[in-house]
This record gives structure tokens, sequence and C-alpha cells, in this order.
């Protein structure tokens, strides 16, 4: 079977994420979302959870509703999502500020971003980072600036990027891969500049959070080879094989972007929100027991156990987009995976739920149940390492076609939750 996860939301690509469908039926116990192994209601519940949702730029996908609209309609479109944000008893909104190697700022090293203007590198005329982290703090929420690191285009012709854009002062930085252009993460130089590019927003403005989602090395297209041989030739050799290399890479950025936030901001937290499956049980017995597809240690060339062991984040956020029951990846078995990986350590356990998958139309019968998204919440209050939820994407938060998120609300957010620490 092939899963549309929210990466085909955001670029159209499809069946990256597949997933054998020949796992063990779900335990009756889990279908229904009692909670095992602890008592429901303990842990998270008792604490100010985290109540995110996340705000997606690339494509339009959530805001600007489209590219070229006046300043004025681009600012109501954001307040009207803040506010909904206070409506739905949320306390975060988790905004993409640098979508495509742009930014949603006026940017000390990159071009303004395409999709606010419809061409990437013009001034819309405001400042859409700085309005939403003052607009947001005036409304109780925490903002987390939300950054993609290596996604440079959703083409490959560097000469569609603006005039002066550092990939095309600095075609070597690039790969093509998969109909889209990355910066290559094998490149040291590559590194420090997608650190530079986001810590200039951390140092213009007081962000609760800096946050990064799936992306690093691209997902895999089938027949289709990564082309950083020249990299791996110059900085791979003391490395047992290039994936080793590979997460190496990925680990120094982690690790130093952790260091640098904390040394220029240390009030801001860094988030980051991977694919939900690190390893598959069967290919390692410190997994999870699901059967992906997709792992980010053996594809993304992800350490996420690692980041969180070694305490380089302040929390993650596993896209955990399955339903309870899924035969191949089981949210029920993937929530108490995560819970047991944090604990012990310092780093905060938000489970990423896929409120867009919530439709009337579903072709899967969990997904047009309104009820599905609030026994997740209950399951995973039954773990006191959950701290909260934050939910794709805004526009299913302010339309809820079939009613998920407004179960939510009524069944787990009777009243205005408190502001979460930074």
């Amino acid at each position: 079977m092939v899963y549309m996860g929210r990466r085909e939301v955001l670029t159209g690509a499809a069946g990256v994420l597949a997933a054998a469908a020949t796992a063990a039926p779900a335990k009756a116990v889990r279908a229904n979302g009692a909670a095992t192994g602890r008592a429901a209601g303990q842990g998270a519940a008792a604490t100010a959870e985290f109540r995110g949702m996340w705000v997606a730029s690339v494509q339009n996908v959530d805001w600007p509703s489209e590219a070229g609209l006046s300043a004025r309609d681009q600012r109501a479109e954001l307040l009207s999502l803040l506010d909904t944000a206070v409506a739905r008893r949320l306390n975060a909104v988790i905004l993409q500020v640098r979508p495509t190697a742009d930014a949603m700022w006026p940017s000390a090293r990159e071009p303004w971003s395409q999709w606010l203007t419809g061409e990437q590198g013009v001034d819309p005329g405001w400042d859409p980072l700085g309005t939403a982290v003052r607009e947001a703090h005036a409304r109780g929420l925490r903002l987390h600036a939300w950054f993609n690191p290596y996604r440079v285009a959703n083409h490959t012709d560097p000469g569609l990027l603006s005039a002066g854009h550092p990939a095309r002062r600095n075609p070597g930085w690039t790969v093509p891969y998969g109909g889209k252009l990355y910066y290559n993460p094998g490149l040291p130089e590559v590194c420090r500049f997608v650190q530079d590019a986001m810590l200039d927003a951390v140092a213009r403005y007081p962000l609760d959070g800096v946050h990064w989602d799936d992306y690093f090395y691209p997902y895999p297209v089938e027949g289709r080879d990564f082309d950083d041989d020249a990299a791996y030739e110059r900085y791979g050799r003391g490395f047992a094989t290039r994936a080793d290399w590979r997460r190496d890479n990925t680990d120094t950025l982690v690790r130093e972007m952790s260091e640098r936030l904390r040394a220029l901001r240390p009030a801001t937290r860094f988030g980051i929100s991977p694919f939900a499956v690190w390893r598959n049980s069967d290919r390692d017995p410190l997994g999870s027991p699901t059967q992906a597809g997709v792992a980010t240690y053996d594809d993304l060339y992800a350490d996420t156990r690692k980041w969180v062991r070694e305490g380089w984040i302040d929390y993650i956020v596993p896209q955990a987009y399955w339903q309870i029951g899924h035969p191949a990846a089981d949210y029920a078995d993937i929530v108490p995976w995560w819970a047991s990986t944090v604990a012990g350590t310092r780093v905060q356990l938000y489970v990423g739920e896929a409120l867009y998958r919530c439709d009337p139309q579903s072709s899967t019968a969990a997904w047009r149940d309104p009820g599905e998204l609030s026994r997740h919440v209950r399951f995973a209050r039954g773990y006191p390492e959950v701290r909260g939820h934050v939910y794709f994407s805004a526009k299913q938060v302010v339309a809820d076609p079939n009613g998920a998120m407004a179960r939510v609300v009524a069944d787990h957010y009777p009243t205005a939750a408190p502001v979460p620490s930074r």
C-alpha cells in the first residue's frame, strides 16, 4: 500500500511513505483507545500541555492562501489563523518561515519568499515573522519558527531562483534530486551557511522556538541516487560507509545548531518533528514494532533517537500520522515507543497528529470517524512522557471537515491552556 503523508501535502511527491500492510492485526484494547501500562488521565494531562498547530507556507498550503495578496490581506489572514488557534484552545503556533531557502522576514542572507508575492526576492511590504511573534504573544500564544534546512526549490533549475540567491552564487552547493533542488548536507560550508541563515531570524526576534520538520537528506526516489560523490570522496574517508558519513553530517547540523542557539538566545527552544519511525524492530531490536517502508535512520540519515538521548534538542514531535490499529504502523505502538525513548531525558515529547487526514470522504474508515483523534489524545495521556500534541495543519484546524478537531476540543480542551514553558 502507499500512504500519502504530510510530505505529499507539501510537495506533491508520491509513494515515498509506502508501508507494508502485512503486520499483525492491532490489539483490541488499542483499537478502542485504552491506554496500556499506565492509568489514563495521568502525566501530561496534569501539567501545562503543548497544544499546537502547524502553519505551512510552502506552495501556499495554509498561509498566505495564495501568492500575490496585498500586505493588508496577508496580515489579516495570519491574524485570523492566530485567532483560530485561540478559539480552538491551542497555545502554540508553528509557522513555516523558511520554506525553500528563502525568508518570511527581511533576512540578511536569503531572499524574500516567493510564496508571499509570487516572485522570490520581492519585498512584500511588511514583516510577516515580526508581526507573527508580536501578535501571537499578544494573544497568549507561543510562536515557533519553522525552518527547512536543505530544501532549495521544488524544481531543479537554479536559473529560476532570484538573482543573487546563495544557491546561484554557489552552484557547487546544490544537488538536483527527484525533481527538486537541495543543498548538499555533506559540505561543511553548507552546514554553516544554513545555520547562519536560520540564526539571522533568531537574532532579530524573541522566538519561543526554532522548529525543523522531517527534511534532512531527501526521501528516497526509486532508481535515483543522491549525487554527493565528490563530497564523500573529500570528507567521508574516515567513515566505514557512506550512510554513516551522511548520518554524521546530519548529527553535526543538529548538534551545532543546538549549541549556537543556546549561546545566542538560551530561552528559545529547539524542536524537531521527524517521520515517526526511527527504525523497524525487525531491523534493529531498539526500533519500534512497526513495518514502515521508510525509517529516518536508514533512509533520511537522521538518527532521531540519538538526538533525544544526547539532549541536543528540547522537544520532539514525531509525525504519528497513522490511525489506531494501522496494520504496519499502529499509533498505539508508536506513541509508547517514543515515550520510552524520551524517558529519563530532558527532552519533551509532543505527538504530531494527522488532522489533514480526517475527512468524511476518506477511503479509511478510521479517518472518517470524528472521534479518531480524540482517541489519540486519550491514549497518549496514558503516558506521562507525552506533554502535548501538534495538529497538521492550520487550514484543517479552521475548516475541520469531519468535526475531529471540534471533538478533541470538546473532549480534552475544556478551558484555555496555560502558556507552555519556553
